[in-house]
Order: C-alpha cells, then sequence, then structure tokens
C-alpha cells in the first residue's frame, strides 16, 4: 500500500523530512478496524513527532485525523461492518492515517456525519475531541450548567479553537471571546461562534475590559500558555477554570488560582489510547458530534484543501502549520 513516512527528524525543507513508501497492508487486531484511508488532516501534533527521534529506523507513519470505509474487522468487533463510513483521531502510538489503509480501534470511531463528505469529515476529530474533553470532561460545562457563562478562547483560529467556539456558543448556549491576531483571522472567529475577539498581542486584561468582561467563567488556552498565564489567572472568575493543550515552557504558579477556587487541568486528547482508559468515550463523543453536526449545529473547520495525499502534500501542510499563519484546518484527501 501506499505510505507517506519518515525515519529519523528533518527540517521540513530537507526533501526527505516525510517521504512516499510502499508498506504491507496491516492485519486488523481482535478490536481493530482496518480502513480504507479517504480523507486526512494535519494536526501541530504532527509537525512535533515528526521532529521527535525514533528508537529505530522504521518508517513511522504519521496523520491523527481521518475519515474513510471499513475494509475488514477484527474478530471480537461488534459495533461496525465492512462498508461503514467512518472518523477517528487513533492513538499516537500506533501507525498513523497518512497511509491507504490504517488500523484503529473500534472504540475510537463513529460513523462520520451523514452531511458531510470525507474531506469535510476529516477536518474535525481530533479538534472536537480535544475541545468537548477540555470544555465538558474536564470543565463540567453541559447544556444544563453552561448556558449564558462565558468562555475566553486564546488561539480562536486555530483548529481547536475553530469547533470549541461552535461547541461552546452553539451547543453549550456560551457566550465566546476568542483571540485573533488578524482581521482574517477575527472574521473565521465570528463566523465560528464567538462573539468577540480581540487582538493577542494587546494582552489580555485591558482588551478583556473593554469588552466588559472583567472576568470569565471558563478560559481555554490553545496556545502555548506562558504568556498568557497571569493575565488568564486574574480573569477567571471564582470557582471557574482554566484548561491548557500546549506544553509550557516552564512551570505554571498554580498558587494564583488559589484564593478564587479556581481549577487548571491539562486536555492531551490521545490519554485514552495511550492507557487504555475509558476509550470508548471517545467514539461516544464522535457520535453526539455526528449528530450534531447533521442537526446543523456544527459545522466542519476545513480551512483549505491542498490536494491528494502524498508527501509534497503533506509536507506542504507542515510547512504551513509551523508558520503558525494558519486558519482552520488543512485537508487532504484521495490517492493519486
Amino acid at each position: 500500500m501506499k505510505a507517506i513516512g519518515f525515519n529519523r527528524p528533518r527540517a521540513i525543507a530537507d526533501m526527505h523530512a516525510l517521504e512516499d513508501i510502499e508498506l504491507d497492508r496491516p492485519e486488523p487486531g481482535p478490536r481493530d478496524l482496518l480502513v480504507a484511508v479517504q480523507a486526512v488532516s494535519v494536526n501541530p501534533v504532527d509537525t512535533k513527532v515528526r521532529q521527535r527521534p525514533l528508537p529505530d529506523s522504521q518508517y513511522k507513519i504519521l496523520g491523527y485525523d481521518a475519515a474513510g470505509t471499513v475494509e475488514a474487522v477484527g474478530s471480537e468487533v461488534r459495533g461496525f461492518k465492512p462498508g461503514d463510513r467512518i472518523w477517528y483521531a487513533g492513538a499516537m502510538q500506533r501507525q498513523g492515517s497518512n497511509a491507504q489503509f490504517q488500523c484503529v480501534d473500534e472504540r475510537l470511531v463513529a460513523l462520520k456525519p451523514e452531511s458531510l463528505g470525507m474531506q469535510e469529515a476529516a477536518a474535525l476529530p481530533l479538534t472536537t475531541l480535544t475541545a468537548w474533553e477540555a470544555l465538558t470532561d474536564h470543565l463540567g460545562l453541559t447544556p444544563d450548567t453552561a448556558k449564558g457563562k462565558s468562555l475566553l478562547i486564546v488561539g480562536g483560529a486555530g483548529g481547536v479553537g475553530s469547533i470549541a467556539s461552535q461547541i461552546a456558543a452553539h451547543h453549550l448556549g456560551m457566550t465566546v471571546i476568542a483571540t485573533a491576531g488578524r482581521q482574517r483571522s477575527a472574521d473565521w472567529c465570528e463566523a465560528m461562534g464567538a462573539t468577540h475577539t480581540l487582538d493577542y498581542r494587546m494582552g489580555l486584561l485591558e482588551p478583556m475590559k473593554a469588552l466588559g468582561h472583567d472576568q470569565v467563567d471558563a478560559i481555554l488556552l490553545a496556545q502555548e500558555p506562558d504568556g498568557y498565564w497571569a493575565d488568564a489567572c486574574q480573569l477567571v472568575a471564582p470557582l471557574g477554570g482554566i484548561v491548557g493543550i500546549v506544553d509550557a515552557r516552564g512551570p505554571l504558579d498554580i498558587n494564583q488560582l488559589k484564593p478564587k477556587s479556581a481549577r487548571f487541568c491539562w486536555e492531551f486528547m490521545f490519554t485514552r489510547a495511550l492507557y487504555g482508559h475509558a476509550m470508548e468515550r471517545q467514539g461516544e463523543i464522535l457520535a453526539e458530534a455526528a449528530a450534531l453536526v447533521d442537526q446543523g449545529v456544527l459545522q466542519s473547520t476545513v480551512g483549505e484543501g491542498l490536494g491528494e495525499i502524498n508527501a509534497s502534500n503533506l509536507k506542504e501542510a507542515h510547512r504551513r502549520l509551523e508558520s503558525g499563519q494558519t486558519i482552520g484546518k488543512l485537508v487532504l484527501a484521495g490517492w493519486g
């Protein structure tokens, strides 16, 4: 089968940073689905894993978002059958979706939204799971508890920010304020559900006060948190919460949150698969999200399609992500 992989860390400008390769088609384990991958999207985690040393010279296949068709099922699979059209984000410790065929545990999978094509569906799984777990599983926000509350998203135009705005505004009933450094980014954030946007280069405190928000009930830090931490601790409301998804460069002083009895937690979408902990929760989230898409509550966050799935187009996607200037998700579909 065709696949795109790397065998040692290289700068994306290196011609061998990602390579078109041929591999044997994988065999599904007892709880696996063998998926014919039809579309993928690229996330910052792809660029980070690509720069890590590998334990041997074997090729690593990246890709943590996919939509495709079930080709075969393992002996213990009961929830899916060949021909099902599915979406998922997979597991970090296994080979990824940048291949014509991939094995994925059925517990991490759901039927894709009927109203979306494969390319539009592939934009959503990883970021939807990240945003949903961050807001609901970690901060406890539900349609019953969150309606009328406020959420600040730092990094509103990225993949996670784009779907988090929709979930918070359209599903949870929250007022969303999102940071954006350019007018194009601000327009995108508002289209995704943000009531207000602010320029993060001005800091958070004064722009928030100008909007009439001295505090917010919840904060999603979808960017490196260090530069925003002090402001976030001042802005979060008593008994509120902050959730982060990007590694901090240095220690974060959580003592600042004690007077407010506010919480801070990390969200890492791969935790469930990495530790085999309540993996079925991700299938449940994707199934609920698919229903919301088909009801028109949520929409795809495709920023741009970059063509077929091959090394050249994936390198361009990695290059753009590393530039920090992307809006929405970069998606590839089909095999030449």
